[in-house]
């Protein structure tokens, strides 16, 4: 294989046929191929972008770059689900036991948070004791008992999305829809479940700001599904203000907690049934999700599915020491309050991390007292700053941004489309 002529040919547009790019992943993931080729070629996709027959042939040797997960043991009927990630976004924290209270078994792969948005494991190892890291024994063993399990991936599961993200964050190419569609359908369609339903998060606190290219991604995704024999159905979902009340590790999972045991926020409520009848659709089973919110069965799901990862679903979570109050500085209505901000705030307050392998601190976060639409007074508290160390406080409340005015705010759906 000549590599420099592969990565001529498509900076110059052409098409690459699958037999040449399946070699040239193997290669890069076996380390015969060097870094600094793959980089030229990442970056004459970011400009040239890829064929569907490209994208599928991508995808493909990605998958085939490792293991697929086997889950042909467990008896129930297999669901997904993937979110591109947001700020207060504990959708799956929900989802995964309350679709399992249906007899619908949700194998959930997640990540770690990186900079403004938050990680599902980093959120679940708040709870005292519990651990995502499984074998694949465990890990079907749980899925089969328990109905749901959510754990951190295998490195064995395509280890050449691991090898090519951690390029593409150094070389400019992370910004790249193919790409960002190859990574997320990979590790799907190697988890080997039959159906997934993924939620790509649209607005300022999400990768993608607006609806065309988050519409573009999701048909690109549904697409490698199809192609794939996985059903995929994706949501758009809002991401223009923060999801519930809670962002940050213990605060979101207490929150999660609440809305299982019947409570909670509204805009996070009927965005966890719309996920989950979704996926109960996927699954082909009937019935409304908020039945199971109600009778208590999804929250003993919850219950079970800490319990057997080694938690404590009824431990107290970690509380910060300090607490700083953000105070509405007139009369009127928020109209705004920018999701990106929030979720930087948070980062600041110890939350998140700046590059991976460096340690969150569980309590730390923001706590919304005011949601975009109500009415607020002058002096009333907007929102709660949680920390361990009080001098990040200022850097923390620099980074918010809202707005109170004398008119409404004007509507925004929290489901913006769907594409399947």
């Amino acid at each position: 294989m000549n590599t420099a002529e592969l990565i001529a040919r498509k900076a110059s547009g052409a098409a690459l046929g699958p037999a040449e790019i399946r070699e040239v992943l193997a290669g890069f993931t076996a380390g015969t191929v060097a870094p600094e080729q793959m980089s030229a070629l990442l970056m004459a996709v970011r400009w040239r972008g890829l064929t569907a027959d490209e994208l599928t042939a991508w995808t493909g040797a990605m998958v085939d770059s490792g293991e697929r997960l086997d889950l042909s043991s467990v008896a129930a009927p297999v669901v997904d689900k993937h979110s591109s990630g947001g700020v207060g976004d504990k959708v799956s924290l929900v989802v995964a036991p309350l679709v399992a209270s249906f007899g619908v078994a949700v194998p959930k792969l997640s990540g770690r948070g990186l900079g403004h948005s938050g990680g599902t494991l980093d959120k679940l190892e708040s709870i005292p004791g519990w651990s995502g890291s499984l074998t694949t024994e465990q890990f079907l063993r749980q899925l089969a008992d328990v109905g749901a399990v959510i754990a951190g991936a295998s490195a064995s599961l395509a280890p050449a999305d691991k090898k090519l993200y951690a390029l593409r964050d150094v070389t400019g190419t992370v910004e790249s829809i193919p790409l960002i569609a190859s990574s997320i359908m990979s590790k799907k369609i190697a988890g080997g479940a039959g159906s997934v339903l993924l939620d790509v998060k649209v607005g300022s606190g999400a990768f993608m700001p607006s609806v065309a290219p988050a519409r573009e991604l999701a048909r690109a995704m549904v697409d490698l599904g199809t192609a794939a024999g996985v059903r995929t159905v994706c949501l758009l979902t809002s991401m223009a203000a923060p999801l519930g009340r809670a962002v940050g590790n213990a605060l979101e999972v207490a929150e999660a907690v609440e809305v299982l045991r019947g409570g909670g926020p509204t805009d996070l409520i009927a965005l966890c049934l719309a996920v989950a009848d979704e996926m109960l659709t996927l699954g082909g089973q009937t019935g409304s999700a908020a039945s199971a919110l109600q009778d208590g069965s999804a929250y003993a799901v919850w219950e079970r599915m800490i319990a057997a990862q080694g938690g404590d679903p009824h431990a107290p979570l970690p509380r910060a020491p300090y607490v700083h109050e953000v105070l509405a500085d007139r009369s009127g209505v928020l109209t705004r309050l920018d999701a990106r901000s929030v979720g930087s705030a948070s980062w600041l307050l110890g939350a998140g991390r700046a590059a991976p392998g460096d340690d969150v601190v569980a309590s730390a976060g923001v706590l919304l007292h005011a949601q975009v639409g109500d009415q607020v007074e002058a002096g009333q508290v907007l929102l709660e700053l949680h920390a361990e160390d009080p001098a990040r406080f200022d850097a923390a409340t620099a980074a918010l941004s809202w707005t109170v005015a004398d008119a409404d705010a004007p509507p925004t759906p929290l489901i913006l489309e769907k594409v399947s």
